[in-house]
């Protein structure tokens, strides 16, 4: 799940059990596709961790992000569409995404002492393409909850055993001056990825074949 929080909010919620959402997008130029992030996308990490050793996802021709589930592990993909959506500001580009747009691979509670509750709220990532190499740096939710805490940022703060749900309020205009001026990232990429050469085809034969010989 930490995969998959770093690449939706990159996105990428730490286990599911972690996440920040922001009451809107950041500002108004909002693009449904970056041309530089078509192709097929695998994990690159140096030490894969056990959540990210299966991460895939597809960016076709038309721009459709397919997350590549495996619903059983070396079983086969199930690609799954998400909508999401870019902004750039400057020399820095984001990946947004609507909380409502993924209920089909992560599950979030309900938004934490807001009513009425919002229709929908978005997940936030920052990212940097060189070349055929994709760096995704995730929210570090823990330090944006201080910073609600200090009164710094409007929102909410869920805090119970192993989860943390932060909510950030604001306008557009509001929550992109929050990702200009305060440190809301984490310092390292969560997430690095490299452009295959394969096809899904390919790629999905191959992963069949190295499950079958282990």
């Amino acid at each position: 799940m930490i995969a998959r929080v770093a690449v939706l909010s990159a996105a990428l919620l730490l286990g599911g059990c972690v996440e920040t959402r922001f009451e809107s997008t950041p500002g108004s130029a909002i693009a449904a596709c970056d041309e530089r992030w078509k192709g097929l996308w695998l994990d690159a990490s140096e030490t894969p961790s056990i959540d990210s050793a299966d991460l895939a996802f597809l960016v076709d021709d038309d721009c459709r992000f397919q997350w590549l589930e495996r619903p059983e592990k070396n079983g086969p993909v199930k690609p799954v569409h998400i909508p999401i959506n870019f902004v750039r500001d400057g020399e820095h580009d984001y990946v947004v995404v609507a909380d409502n747009q993924i209920s089909a691979v992560l599950a979030l509670p309900k938004v934490h002492g807001i009513d009425p509750q919002p229709a929908k709220s978005f997940l936030i990532a920052r990212y940097r393409i060189r070349g055929e190499r994709l760096e995704i740096d995730a929210i570090d939710s823990r330090r944006v909850a201080r910073l609600v805490i200090d009164n710094v940022l409007d929102g909410s703060v869920d805090s119970r055993r192993n989860e943390l749900h932060v909510y950030v309020r604001g306008n557009r205009a509001r929550i992109l001056e929050i990702l200009r001026t305060q440190p809301v990232f984490v310092g390292e990429p969560s997430l690095r990825l490299e452009r295959s050469t394969l096809t899904l085809e390919q790629h999905e034969r191959a992963y069949l074949d190295r499950g079958a010989r282990q």
